[in-house]
């Protein structure tokens, strides 16, 4: 809530993604685009009576609250509701209003012209969003579902029957349509959103997909081992990680072909030392990083990472002292490495968490990063991980060795 004594200091700071000064005197729409802006981002305030060069005004208008209310529920859907607040004299004579929005839980449009508009803040400048930029305000709303949208180009056909049938019989323990039939296929492929209407999800294909690159560039993992402390050319070795995410077993649960998570472990497994120890004269071999830990973190990039930032693998990067799994992607509905660390859940991709689920790649309850990554890694070497947001990505770091304090 803006006070009288932060008034003054906001204006002499000038304009920012959360602050705009407006004249009293413009459009209702010019005012109803900068709320609709903020509120799809991260809220803020407009200032009625403030020029863009710093100075006070004043207002001008009568009845303005009811002007502003009007313009709230007529120019912005859906309607918002702000807090209003006049300051007096703000400069003698002259009186600033505050019109402040929180980010919302909708994503709201300009209604003008009889076409709803969608702005973005971006620094001090509203702008209308990229498909793209505008599917993840309605995906981070939970208004927009990304792992059950159909992929262009995608049919039945593109998906791995042998690991479908391994998935619906073995793991689910169902009954499975005959290969011929093909309604009945579709059926069971839709009541388990794995296709919709309109074709394959984007699920599916990164679930049993042959050839899940084909559709989806973005899935997979870059993997890369380097040779000191820091990203270098001279890399000891780098693969690009692709395939489906799940494996294909037997009916013994033996795999017959490795799926991604495998296939990201194997890599780390061939790439980093073990040492041996001797204890009451048996030898005990000891890796740097455990299994678990590394399968957690793989895991949850797989399945929490934003797939609609395409073009842009997981990364895998294994150095001297140190192993790194970045997903693409913020967190999401308000979850922080703090909270992860006490196991609060949040699902941006819900039929992939489900399926991997199945085949126990994860915790039931939402507890592997405290689990298995945190109590994991202490348990293995004394370390503590590093949880940590940075842009447009999420780190999990895990350290060989104890730091030195």
């Amino acid at each position: 809530m803006v006070t009288q004594a932060d008034i003054l200091e906001i204006i002499a700071s000038g304009e920012n993604s959360k602050v705009e000064f407006k004249r009293d005197i413009v459009k209702n729409e010019d005012v109803a685009r900068e709320l609709v802006a903020l509120s799809n981002m991260q809220g803020g305030v407009v200032l009625l009576g403030v020029a863009n060069d710093h100075t006070v005004v004043g207002l001008t208008r009568d009845n303005i609250e009811e002007w502003v209310m009007t313009l709230c529920r007529d120019k912005i859907r859906p309607a918002i509701i702000p807090t209003f607040s006049v300051f007096k004299d703000v400069e003698p004579g002259k009186d600033v209003a505050v019109i402040e929005v929180e980010r919302s839980i909708y994503v709201h449009s300009l209604y003008h012209g009889n076409k709803n508009t969608y702005y973005i803040r971006v620094g001090s400048q509203n702008r209308e969003p990229t498909s793209e930029e505008l599917a993840r305000l309605f995906q981070q709303r939970g208004m927009f579902r990304v792992d059950i949208q159909p992929i262009p180009g995608a049919k039945v056909q593109d998906l791995d029957q042998r690991r479908l049938k391994d998935y619906f019989c073995r793991i689910r323990q169902q009954e499975i349509p005959d290969d011929g039939d093909d309604a009945g296929w579709r059926t069971l492929l839709f009541n388990t959103e794995l296709i919709v209407e309109d074709g394959v999800t984007l699920s599916a294909i990164l679930l049993f997909g042959k050839n899940p690159n084909r559709f989806l560039p973005q899935a997979g993992i870059d993997a890369a081992i380097f040779p000191g402390i820091e990203k270098d050319y001279a890399m000891v070795e780098r693969a690009t990680i692709r395939g489906p995410m799940t494996p294909l077993m037997n009916q013994d649960g033996k795999i017959l072909e490795t799926g991604l998570v495998e296939q990201a472990i194997d890599f780390v497994k061939r790439n980093t030392p073990v040492t041996a120890t001797l204890e009451s004269g048996r030898r005990i071999e000891k890796r740097a990083y455990p299994d678990e830990p590394i399968r957690e973190a793989i895991v949850n990039a797989l399945i929490h990472r934003d797939y609609l930032l395409a073009g842009t693998d997981i990364e895998l990067a294994v150095y001297q002292d140190r192993l790194e799994i970045i997903s693409p992607g913020k967190l999401r509905n308000g979850i922080t490495p703090d909270r992860m660390r006490a196991g609060t859940r949040s699902t941006r991709n819900e039929v992939l968490k489900d399926v991997m689920r199945d085949y126990k790649y994860m915790e039931h309850m939402g507890m592997g990063v405290p689990r298995k990554i945190v109590r994991g890694m202490k348990e293995h070497n004394g370390t503590d991980p590093d949880l940590i947001e940075e842009g447009e990505r999420f780190v999990v770091r895990l350290f060989a060795k104890k730091q030195p304090t």
